[in-house]
């Protein structure tokens, strides 16, 4: 359960999907209310359209029903690796809180100037009451997401590293075969073969050890990635077209790699590839 004042939403950009937000008219004395976000809304009413439901906040032994009203887009409280989970809203007025959080919009360019004037205003309430905690939203979401946007810019370092290693291994182990078929080249162009072929010849061979190591790899993320489910927000840890769109990357980056030494081996001259040991 979440209380919060009618304006809310509005301040936090929460979207309203159906129904109302609520309003001042929601006071103590007025039917009691309530807002569902959509993860509650699918669980408990996949088919069906739950404005003027009733939502029991109390228990069996004393039911306290409150009527849903609205239902507004769903918000993550507790952190981006945590999974939503189904909640319903309240007003303030109608279940009061020990403890609130108050949020205020601004379009000053600096937020935090407003800080001085909102601790007048709650000492005015009351000179006793202590803020926790003061700073604005952009804060808050730097704060919460700086050890998975540390964790994300590692791996995507040794990502690079790694597709580096791979281009170079590529290369390497490319220009070492065509070095070893140097000899056999050469009879193939002295008999007739255009430098196309030469090309198509060593790029077909990179292409082979290319495939078998994009599907060796793709073997391993699928089972790799389950472990990583923590570290992913909005995709899915076997999103198609992420494995599609990186395994065709690494296709390209190795082509490109082959491509160098077949070009190199195009220019070979017959005679000295004839002599070549």
């Amino acid at each position: 359960m979440i209380r919060v004042s009618p304006d809310y939403f509005r301040a936090l950009g929460v979207a309203l999907r159906s129904g109302r937000f609520f309003t001042a008219a929601d006071t103590a004395e007025a039917p009691r209310v309530a807002l569902i976000n959509e993860t509650l809304r699918r669980r408990f009413f996949p088919n069906e359209d739950p404005i003027g439901k009733r939502l029991n906040t109390g228990s069996d032994q004393r039911p306290i029903w409150n009527e849903i009203v609205g239902v507004v887009g769903d918000v993550k409280y507790n952190g981006l690796a945590d999974e939503i989970q189904p909640a319903y809203y309240q007003p303030l007025a109608q279940a009061q809180s020990s403890a609130i959080s108050i949020v205020l919009k601004t379009e000053a360019a600096d937020p935090l100037s407003l800080t001085t004037a909102a601790r007048d205003v709650v000492k005015s309430v009351d000179s006793e009451l202590p803020l926790a905690y003061v700073g604005t939203m952009e804060q808050r979401l730097a704060l919460a997401t700086a050890q998975p946007r540390f964790r994300a810019t590692l791996i995507a370092f040794f990502a690079a590293l790694a597709v580096v290693l791979a281009c170079v291994g590529v290369y390497g182990v490319i220009s070492y075969l065509v070095a070893n078929r140097t000899h056999e080249i050469g009879i193939r162009v002295a008999l007739g073969a255009q430098s196309r072929d030469v090309l198509r010849l060593v790029l077909r061979q990179g292409l082979k050890l290319t495939l078998a190591g994009v599907g060796c790899g793709l073997l391993a993320s699928l089972i790799l990635t389950r472990l990583m489910r923590k570290l992913l927000f909005g995709v899915s840890a076997t999103d198609p077209l992420t494995f599609v769109v990186i395994s065709l990357l690494l296709i390209a980056v190795a082509l490109v790699a082959c491509w160098i030494p077949a070009r190199r081996t195009t220019k070979v001259d017959p005679m000295v590839a004839l002599r070549y040991e």
